[in-house]
């Protein structure tokens, strides 16, 4: 399903094979420029081939919009995605953590162009994934909002440096950065979880930030990606376009 290249990144300092799926309706190509949806954890062995067979079936249902679909495959997953902390415990989960803000780096300023010189796209963008990467889905949407136009973050990971980015929005949020923006936050059973994505979400109500959220405590941390996906797919990227697309 799909095509697989390859970029050498200076950033990163290694190769990071990316896969794409251009939506048909019913094996009929698509006229005209495409917005993109970005998703780590976006390998063939990963969740690529899910979320890109979910993404055609809800263009073929008029489910939601036309996306091109860009996966980028793991290589140190729990180093590109986890920002720095502070706790102890975290830092053991790999060999090296705290590496986002390179990996967002690599998206602007790498991955990003190479997808619209290769497709046909619009200027909107959007980003789905789930735990760890859903934590740094929402870590990018506090510290460079403008990168997306829509963030859907599943069941993510924000028990991270002791719930820092939640404990950093309940401090105050910029919300003229937020501006435009679309977010669908969805939780599992998973306590921590649950419990921190709550508190987000009233973060955010009070705070008017525009927002889509789906508990759904009948899932596991195991099981939500796909339900939680075909609702944040419909509410999100269903209607009008966001941001500048």
């Amino acid at each position: 399903m799909g095509e697989t290249f390859t970029i050498d990144s200076a950033v990163l300092g290694e190769t990071r094979r990316i896969n794409v799926f251009v939506p048909t309706v019913y094996g009929e190509p698509i006229e005209g420029p495409m917005p993109v949806l970005y998703m780590p954890d976006g390998g063939m062995g990963e969740d690529f081939l899910h979320v890109a067979g979910l993404v055609e079936v809800l263009v073929c249902n008029e489910g939601m919009r036309p996306f091109l679909v860009v996966g980028i495959e793991n290589t140190q997953r729990r180093r590109d995605l986890t920002g720095p902390t502070g706790v102890a415990s975290d830092r053991e989960i790999a060999p090296v953590v705290g590496g986002s803000a390179a990996f967002r780096r690599f998206l602007r300023e790498e991955l990003m162009p190479v997808v619209r010189k290769r497709y046909r796209t619009t200027a909107e963008t959007a980003i789905v994934g789930e735990s760890l990467a859903g934590l740094f889905i929402m870590e990018t949407l506090f510290v460079e909002p403008d990168l997306f136009d829509t963030y859907l973050a599943i069941d993510p990971s924000l028990w991270w440096d002791d719930g820092a980015i939640v404990r950093s929005a309940e401090a105050g949020l910029d919300v003229g950065r937020l501006a435009g923006k679309r977010v669908f936050l969805a939780n599992s059973d998973e306590p921590v979880i649950a419990g921190l994505t709550g508190e987000l979400v009233e973060v955010f109500a009070r705070a008017g930030v525009a927002y889509h959220y789906a508990p759904m405590p009948q899932e596991t941390h195991a099981t939500i990606y796909q339900p939680a996906a075909l609702r944040g797919f419909r509410e999100a990227l269903g209607g009008e376009p966001a941001g500048g697309g």
